[in-house]
């Protein structure tokens, strides 16, 4: 199968091609868990708060499962660019392996550690075994989830996004179909309330990977995995892991930032953090619909970067800037037109409804600049630099938004909690912008 496409097509066109079907998919993704939230709030709105405390583990077992992924993209990406196809083959072989023993890893120390970690939140027992209903099921499915995002991986490093989005798009129909009858009880299933949403999400992600599976055993694809190319190779692990081990903290960082945030908010009120919780939910649809641009751009980086096409990586990076900050222009007006409306869908709470509208007045408006930072780490994670993507995050995540919460919220209250995203936002556009130029004038002459 002929990869070229990925270095002759004109830039528009072709990013339009692999970051589309990446944007349905990611937009697809995201909607897991604001389906599962809204048919979990028609129980209660202890239900949907007992989501929102489970929601930052939830994120950090997807975090190291994609992670690793985006290593597995960029190596067989690269591999593939150079036209060294053996060590492609290892890369998305091991690849596989490796992810799937960290998602058995990731089900033991998630589900033993839940009581303890949900015990640092709340004191409300009814509260906790709600969210450990929820929990131990849901974690039960981290290896298929491992091994269904090492697949996607491994077809986008291809540049067979169709195929990613067709098997995503399985999963979630499932999913939606199943929520409802699985958590109301519906015919021979009984009702399982918020148990039943971890069964149908989990449902949903098995029907993924055995989709994927079947492209791969029917399909003519470039890439073959067989019992020579899954040995582990010292030089394929370092590859992975030095890409792999630096995005995974780059998602990981939200569900600490969501930790830390959801203690200076329970000071205030439980209502802050159902809040919070319920912006998270709302964001990923925006974020991961503009991180499905990066989805697809970042095997063309690789790509190209390998085949030293090096003025393309420039203009594939100019033109996901471009189409990220639209999205995200369009997660602000709708921030703003119809905040009542979205977090209505979670609660009907009028105080809850009220707090909510105006931390997403206040949370958008460092929306459209959040375009630098993500485009420019998407980026240089394609390029193979995990660790300068990595401190990007640590300042959007950790090092600005943190201390300026703690700061903000003396003075206004749970305001100055919401505004530190909007400051945040603005001070590692700058860092991101001239971190990502330093290094292409080095690295990507003319």
């Amino acid at each position: 199968m002929d990869q070229t496409f990925m270095k002759e097509r004109k830039i528009l066109p072709l990013v339009l091609s692999m970051s589309l079907p990446m944007v349905i998919s990611m937009a697809v993704n995201s909607l897991y868990n604001i389906i599962d939230s809204y048919f979990v709030a028609k129980v209660s709105e202890n239900a949907i708060t007992a989501l929102a405390l489970v929601y930052p583990v939830q994120n950090l077992i997807n975090a190291i499962a994609i992670g690793f992924g985006v290593g597995i993209n960029a190596a067989v990406a690269f591999y593939l660019g150079a036209g060294d196809q053996i060590r492609a083959d290892k890369s998305a072989a091991q690849g596989i392996l490796f992810n799937f023993m960290h998602g058995i890893l990731l089900a033991i120390i998630c589900i033993v550690g839940m009581p303890a970690f949900l015990g640092i939140f709340s004191s409300d027992k009814e509260l906790i075994r709600m969210a450990l209903a929820y929990s131990d099921r849901a974690f039960l499915f981290s290896p298929i989830i491992a091994l269904s995002l090492a697949f996607e991986k491994i077809f986008q490093s291809m540049g067979k996004m169709k195929i990613t989005m067709l098997c995503m798009m399985c999963g979630f129909v499932a999913n939606i179909i199943l929520d409802p009858i699985m958590i109301f009880g519906i015919g021979i299933f009984p009702a399982m309330g918020i148990a039943g949403a971890a069964y149908a999400t989990g449902i949903g992600q098995c029907i993924t990977l055995i989709v994927y599976v079947l492209f791969y055993v029917i399909c003519r694809i470039p890439i073959k995995i067989s019992s020579s190319t899954i040995r582990p190779d010292k030089t394929i692990m370092k590859k992975l892991y030095s890409v792999g081990i630096s995005a995974t903290l780059n998602l990981a960082l939200p569900s600490l930032l969501i930790s830390m945030l959801n203690g200076m908010l329970a000071d205030f009120s439980q209502k802050y953090v159902l809040v919070l919780g319920v912006y998270y939910k709302l964001q990923t649809f925006i974020y991961l619909t503009a991180n499905g641009i990066i989805q697809g751009i970042r095997p063309l980086v690789g790509y190209n970067f390998g085949a030293g096409k090096h003025d393309r990586v420039k203009k594939i990076f100019h033109t996901a800037l471009i189409m990220n900050a639209g999205i995200m222009l369009t997660g602000t007006l709708l921030s703003w037109i119809i905040p009542g409306r979205l977090m209505g869908l979670f609660t009907e709470s009028a105080e809850t409804i009220k707090i909510g509208i105006n931390a997403l007045h206040i949370i958008s408006t460092g929306f459209v600049i959040s375009a630098v930072s993500i485009t420019c780490s998407g980026a240089l994670e394609g390029l193979g630099q995990g660790g300068k993507s990595l401190f990007i995050s640590l300042l959007r995540y950790v090092v600005v938004i943190l201390p300026s919460a703690y700061v903000f919220s003396r003075f206004m209250g749970a305001d100055g909690v919401w505004t530190a995203f909007g400051f945040t936002e603005f001070v590692s556009a700058i860092f991101a912008l001239y971190i990502y130029r330093h290094f292409t004038m080095r690295s990507l002459p003319e």
